[in-house]
């Protein structure tokens, strides 16, 4: 049940800050609320829930030094993973499948299905590396990512100009040309961080959250 909420928190379906309810989450899942209450130690030893003693249990708000070490294991992991793959590693497909997903969903303006589809192409690329623990440690790194976004409240402008990005990158690692494809995702995840910093300092400075 630990992975069904974080593939939620995944898909933008809970925001940044938000009070979970354990009534309707333990309902929404099938759940005791003392299972419910040990799926969220779990999240919170994850960093993805924080519980706050007479007050209830919150989603997580990622500090500005948690986005930055994020943003430094993708690319210890997604930039390895993509120059060193092999050429015909079934992944290849998962990565096309999610930038078709990606087109399909801005021709009809769905920028959070445009940010899930993000979160797919990547996972995609760590998936090349053929390690179950890569991605297991990826997918919750993606959760806290998606937490990050949820704060910027602005899903085109975050998401709208990765999609040809990824385009470029797949089209890299179709060709065969993985050391290309690797360099251009490394400037794509520094642009990535320089983006989500600088809107998530104004906005830290408008709101007066702690970081």
């Amino acid at each position: 049940m630990a992975e069904e909420l974080r593939q939620r928190i995944t898909r933008g379906e809970f925001s940044p800050g938000q009070r979970l309810s354990e009534q309707t989450l333990s309902d929404s899942l099938g759940i005791s609320r003392n299972t419910l209450r040990e799926v969220f130690r779990m999240l919170t030893k994850d960093g993805l829930v924080k519980h706050s003693p007479n007050r209830g249990v919150f989603v997580a708000i990622p500090s500005i030094a948690s986005i930055i070490d994020i943003y430094r294991v993708r690319r210890l992991i997604e930039c390895q993973a993509l120059g060193q793959a092999y050429p015909r590693h079934p992944a290849k497909k998962k990565m096309r499948e999610a930038v078709e997903t990606a087109l399909r969903c801005r021709a009809d303006s769905d920028w959070l299905g445009a940010g899930t589809a993000n979160m797919a192409f990547h996972m995609a690329i760590v998936e090349l590396a053929d390690s179950e623990r890569l991605n297991l440690l990826f997918a919750q790194v993606l959760a806290e990512l998606r937490l990050a976004f949820g704060l910027l409240q602005d899903p085109e402008f975050l998401h709208a100009p990765y999609v040809d990005m990824n385009i470029n990158i797949l089209a890299l690692a179709e060709s065969g040309e993985f050391a290309r494809a690797a360099a251009a995702l490394n400037d794509y995840l520094v642009h990535s961080e320089r983006i989500v910093l600088a809107v998530y300092a104004r906005h830290i400075s408008d709101s007066g959250w702690g970081i």
